[in-house]
């Protein structure tokens, strides 16, 4: 028997015997419990045990941890949000709270712990790791802005629920020959927006990462209803500005009767796609592997379809760009 590096977990017949720890942080996103279905089967097939602890840190803080068997997992891949429930924790933020944390855990003599979540439970993750325990990162937010990955769990079906919205409501914006105001999540990045508007077709899609012209979507949508256009969509991230901002502005300008559609909390419920049940599936069982051989301080990517393990400084101490050719393309599609 030898003990791991920096770690409370122990190692013998060969190979670790891993005491696991799963955990959801922040918003929930749809593929979630896809990840957590993986992680459960992977470190039970290498022989691990694996607990759930509910309600992300907070729960962790309050030793909120049981045993996850095979069976825990069983027809969670096609649901949304997470059965491990999730929180947000402010005591958690605070260095006290870390070490709370980190005691818990020891308390619970569970060394090693997968961290599914966006930027802040990543950077939870990374604490507990400068802590000594050895931890893997699996993003999973609809806003896809963490660095070093091209996919997050969660984009996907958020993107295809503001395309179905979209669609649903150019209809009625055909029949009532009215412009649209659909406001989309997005606080600081613009991706899920500018992902849906070009799919969806929207005439302006607005993100806090490129700066808009108010009177060139005026001019945009005269112009429009001058060859016979009855109807435009206008998609705004909530960081770029206020959906009812932006329709009171542009009825102002313009003179067209504008409604909003505010989706909310819409955008993260719903049964995931396939392509975040694969993906969740995939870093997942990655995010075991990669503590099953030894490894920390990791988050796990996606990168031409490969899965990688990225170093959770470099991921946090980065940002996702938009990419503004696809900006570009939606813009020149809209004419």
């Amino acid at each position: 028997m030898r003990f791991s590096p920096g770690c409370w977990a122990y190692l013998e017949c060969g190979g670790m015997l891993l005491k696991l720890g799963v955990l959801t942080s922040g918003g929930d996103a749809p593929g979630m419990n896809a990840a957590i279905r993986a992680v459960v089967r992977r470190g039970i097939f290498l022989g691990h045990e694996v607990f759930g602890i509910s309600h992300g840190y907070d729960g962790l803080l309050k030793h909120r941890a049981w045993p996850l068997h095979l069976g825990s997992v069983a027809d969670i891949i096609h649901r949304g949000g997470t059965i491990l429930r999730t929180a947000r924790s402010r005591e958690f933020m605070t260095p006290a709270g870390q070490s709370q944390a980190v005691e818990a855990l020891r308390s619970m003599d569970i060394a090693h712990l997968v961290v599914i979540g966006g930027d802040g439970s990543l950077r939870g993750a990374r604490q507990l790791g400068r802590a000594g325990l050895a931890v893997a990162g699996v993003p999973a937010t609809i806003d896809n802005d963490i660095a070093g990955t091209e996919l997050s769990i969660g984009f996907d079906t958020a993107v295809n629920t503001v395309v179905e919205a979209i669609d649903r409501v150019r209809d009625t914006a055909t029949s009532h020959e009215r412009v649209f105001v659909i406001e989309t999540m997005g606080r600081d990045s613009g991706f899920l927006a500018l992902s849906a508007g070009l799919a969806g077709g929207a005439e302006s899609i607005l993100i806090p990462e490129v700066p808009w012209d108010l009177d060139a979507i005026c001019e945009r949508l005269i112009r429009g209803h001058r060859r016979g256009k009855v109807h435009s969509i206008i998609l705004v991230a909530e960081g770029a500005a206020r959906g009812f901002d932006v329709a009171a502005w542009v009825e102002q300008l313009t003179g067209f009767e504008t409604r909003v559609t505010v989706l909310g909390h819409l955008q993260r419920g719903g049964s995931p796609t396939a392509t975040d049940r694969i993906l969740g599936s995939r870093l997942g069982a990655a995010a075991v592997d990669a503590l099953h051989d030894g490894g920390g301080g990791l988050v796990l990517g996606l990168r031409a379809d490969s899965v990688v393990g990225l170093d959770i400084d470099a991921v946090l101490e980065d940002r996702r760009p938009v990419d503004r050719r696809l900006y570009e393309l939606a813009s020149v599609l809209a004419i």
